[in-house]
């Protein structure tokens, strides 16, 4: 079983797998380690990561990237219309209201959504993975951001459904980046003791995360988390583009901007310049050759002005950092290191910041890279059967409060109830006990919209169907579990109603507000069971939690309003159907026809694979077969049929680049055949000429040995006397018709030039040889047989106790006392 962690990035993606007792990094078909994170549709088919990369400029409409902070956003929303000016490709508004991305594909404007995009660039990935561990992928663990929202978890979690894959989790990056850190940890504080607390800063491309987390042996528990979820490297990189745009509209008088392309190429040559300044101080240049209208641009940057111009961005660094402490409700001495990961973070002045707010030098013993993929590895191996990880239980935390409101069509008002605070522990399942007589809603929402970085709060509305009242006409108890699970979902995941038996009214009041419990009538303070054996077991002690909360319904219990000394009353407990709507995820029957269309695009980049390998082979030989022709292979070939061949190459070379562009794949293999044709000949002249020496001399040699086998055989030779006449003379007759072949077909191969077809090939005669060992070699390793030797002197003792046949009388007894004399003498000689 494979056990795989992708890391999605806004930029690159990484993959990392568990084997041979340890994380590896998995490289592409580049042999470049980390994937970009774009794909570029074509006439014929997709181009996903590095080879999508290289169309970003020449492709630019159809090459999408970017696009992860699409998941689960509205076309409107203020974040997608900010994106879209900046963007080379075009947003289209979708049916449901959800951005799509509009290109060329097959020669028609298609429309994708957000997941299917993340869906083919997730099915490189898994492509990337199999290539890597040689065997199929399904089972993953993916990263998101910890500010992610019900809705965006959702969008990702479908396309990884759409890529084929069964994903695990969703975990969050920070806490992903923690279990690569803490995992590895021998010297970890006992869980009764004071825990280790880590930060963890990642500043990535796209988005600035924080995480608060306590470690103890074999646990992690994250703390507090925050973040800027617009603050990353690129915020860096546009500082860059905007200054040059102006200044090469001042110096070469041209609106950059109105050029997509040549936007793009500074884009990637002011990224480029920012990772230099990360490691030099001093003045460096900026050149693009041809860069508009045949023009060639240059300028120059140092850290300083660079750090001047980002200061607005470099004041935001703080603000996080000081709300995770804040929300931990630790101090600066509490914090015993400080780790960073994330490419922004190897900018100077960022590091330096981080450093100054907690007062330590920092850590930088992940790798900045690939720290998210690695725990997002470690932790499938955890939840993998097949792998055996040491113990280590993760609790996460919720990022966002969540409130559910609900309201019944016979009463008036609408209640709410905060079911999860902020960085309350995650995945987590409560129960909340409702009195109703007919069915309800209950919306769920975020609490709290102004730290929320997507512009609605809804999360989904949850219908509690078939409530009735009780035969006495009073309230129903109705009891709802709703849960955050290991991705970061909420749903109201299970309903059931509670029938008491006649004369418990007084257990039966209807109450105002519901109560929130794992078990029983506990009042809402009762402190909840929580996650704590980490979250490979999350789900299970989940489903731990709602068992034992239902059979505390179903099964007899005692009334908590009557003390120890009444009797138990017995209820019943029946399952509620739940209907979910405006739920922010696609339709199963959406799903299921964007998972089969993924699987013709893969049937498709197939074809265009196939076709292009044909055309490339094609074009191989040609190149291949002509500069043979002039050396190797030039004296095998006769000037005539030299001539002719050349004139055919370059007749196939020309068709390539002409009307042989585009062609069904069996046009270029019957162009192959016909070149092999005339190619093949002269190539086994060749191979035949190298080869057939060595397998003459192979030849000569056995007939050698066997001749010198026959020659000691006929001096009598003790050592083969043992061998049949008639056999030897098979033998004799096999080497003078094998020595006759021999000769025959060298004195007919000298005769031939060396242009021409071989009389014998190397295949005749390793077949000659083989039927020489055949005959040969059961005759000539057959061992001589053994010879038994005479009864020891002890043999006969065994004989004696039965005395002398009749048969042997007087005279057999004298014998074998004679016997008996002799032995003894012949015994000493063995021992010596």
């Amino acid at each position: 079983m494979s056990v795989v962690g992708i890391d999605v990035g806004f930029q690159n993606c990484y993959i990392a797998v568990a084997r041979s007792g340890g994380i590896e990094t998995v490289a592409n078909d580049y042999s470049d380690r980390c994937t970009p994170a774009c794909v570029s549709l074509a006439t014929k088919n997709r181009m996903i990561g590095n080879a999508a990369k290289s169309q970003m400029v020449t492709n630019f409409k159809n090459t999408v990237h970017g696009f992860k902070k699409f998941h689960g956003r509205a076309f409107d929303d203020p974040f997608v219309q900010g994106e879209k000016p900046k963007l080379p490709y075009s947003l289209h508004k979708l049916p449901n209201g959800n951005a799509g991305i509009k290109v060329r594909y097959l020669e028609e404007d298609k429309v994708f959504t957000v997941e299917q995009i993340t869906g083919m660039l997730l099915t490189k990935l898994k492509e990337t993975s199999e290539s890597g561990l040689k065997k199929p992928v399904v089972d993953c663990v993916i990263s998101v951001p910890s500010f992610f929202t019900d809705a965006e978890r959702r969008s990702v979690f479908d396309a990884t459904q759409i890529a084929g894959l069964n994903c695990l989790r969703l975990i969050n990056d920070t806490t992903a980046v923690a279990l690569a850190y803490g995992i590895y940890k021998q010297d970890l504080p006992n869980p009764e003791e004071k825990p280790r607390n880590v930060v963890f800063v990642d500043i990535g491309h796209s988005s600035f995360q924080v995480a608060v987390t306590a470690f103890n042996k074999g646990k992690l528990k994250v703390l507090a988390t925050a973040f800027d979820p617009y603050l990353g490297g690129r915020n860096f990189d546009e500082a860059l583009v905007d200054y040059f745009c102006e200044e090469f509209k001042t110096k070469y008088k041209l609106s950059v901007r109105d050029n997509p392309r040549a936007l793009l190429r500074l884009h990637q040559e002011c990224e480029k310049l920012k990772k230099l300044m990360s490691a030099n101080s001093s003045d460096l240049p900026l050149n693009i050759e041809c860069f508009m209208n045949d023009i060639d641009v240059s300028s120059r940057m140092n850290r300083t002005h660079f750090e001047e111009m980002c200061a607005q961005y470099l004041m935001r660094v703080e603000m996080p950092l000081k709300v995770a402490l804040e929300q931990s409700k630790l101090s600066r001495d509490d914090i015993y290191a400080v780790e960073v990961v994330g490419g922004a973070t190897r900018i100077p002045a960022i590091k330096e910041r981080i450093g100054k707010f907690f007062g330590k030098d920092i850590s930088t013993t992940l790798n900045a890279d690939e720290a998210v993929a690695r725990g997002c590895a470690l932790q499938c191996a955890i939840l993998s059967p097949a792998f055996k990880v040491r113990e280590f239980s993760i609790t996460d935390v919720v990022p966002f409060p969540i409130t559910l409101r609900w309201k019944s069509p016979t009463e008036d008002g609408v209640g709410e109830c905060e079911v999860f605070s902020k960085n309350h522990a995650a995945p987590f399942s409560k129960v909340i006990t409702f009195h109703k007589k007919e069915p309800f809603d209950l919306e769920a929402f975020y609490s709290s919209p102004q730290e929320l970085p997507y512009p609605d709060q809804r999360i989904g509305c949850f219908s509690v169907q078939n409530v009735v009242p009780q035969p006495d006409g009073d309230s129903s108890k109705v009891k709802v579990k709703v849960r955050v699970n290991v991705h970061g979902i909420f749903s109201v995941s299970s309903a059931s109603l509670i029938e008491k038996q006649k004369g418990e009214g007084e257990d039966m009041q209807i109450e105002p507000e519901p109560m929130v419990q794992n078990e029983g009538r506990a009042e809402e303070q009762t402190k909840m069971q929580v996650d704590q054996e980490g979250q490979s077991q999350g789900e299970q002690q989940n489903e731990d939690n709602s068992s034992s909360s239902k059979e505390g319904a179903a099964g007899e219990k005692q009334d908590p309003t009557a003390g120890g000394s009444k009797p138990k009353v017995k209820v019943k407990s029946t399952d509620l159907p739940i209907l979910a709507n405006n739920i922010r995820q696609l339709d199963s029957d959406v799903l299921t026809n964007f998972v089969e269309y993924e699987r013709q695009m893969i049937s498709q980049d197939k074809l265009v694979k196939e076709l292009n390998d044909a055309k490339n082979a094609v074009e191989e030989y040609v190149y291949e077969l002509r500069e043979k022709l002039c050396g190797i292979y030039q004296k095998y070939i006769s000037e005539e049929d030299s001539n002719r061949l050349t004139l055919m190459l370059e007749d196939t070379e020309n068709w390539l680049y002409e009307e042989g562009e585009d062609q069904p794949k069996p046009v270029y293999e019957e162009k192959l055949d016909a070149l092999k044709r005339l190619g093949q000949p002269i190539q086994e002249r060749h191979r035949e000429n190298e080869d057939r020496p060595r397998a003459f001399e192979e030849l000569g040699k056995k007939l050698q040995l066997y001749m010198k086998f026959v020659d000691a055989y006929r001096q009598k030779d003790e050592r083969f006397i043992h061998l049949n006449t008639e056999e030897m003379s098979s033998v004799e007759k096999c080497l003078n018709d094998s020595m006759s072949w021999m000769n025959n077909k060298m004195n007919a191969q000298s005769k031939l030039a060396i242009t021409q077809d071989p009389i014998v090939k190397v295949a005749d005669i390793i077949a000659k040889i083989q039927e020489l060992e055949d005959i040969c070699n059961p005759v000539v390793n057959r061992p001589k047989p053994t010879v038994e030797e005479a009864p020891e002197a002890n043999d006969q003792n065994s004989g004696a106790h039965n005395g002398p046949t009749a048969k042997q009388g007087a005279e057999g007894r004298a014998d074998a006392k004679g016997s008996q004399q002799t032995k003894p003498g012949t015994k000493e000689m063995e021992v010596d």
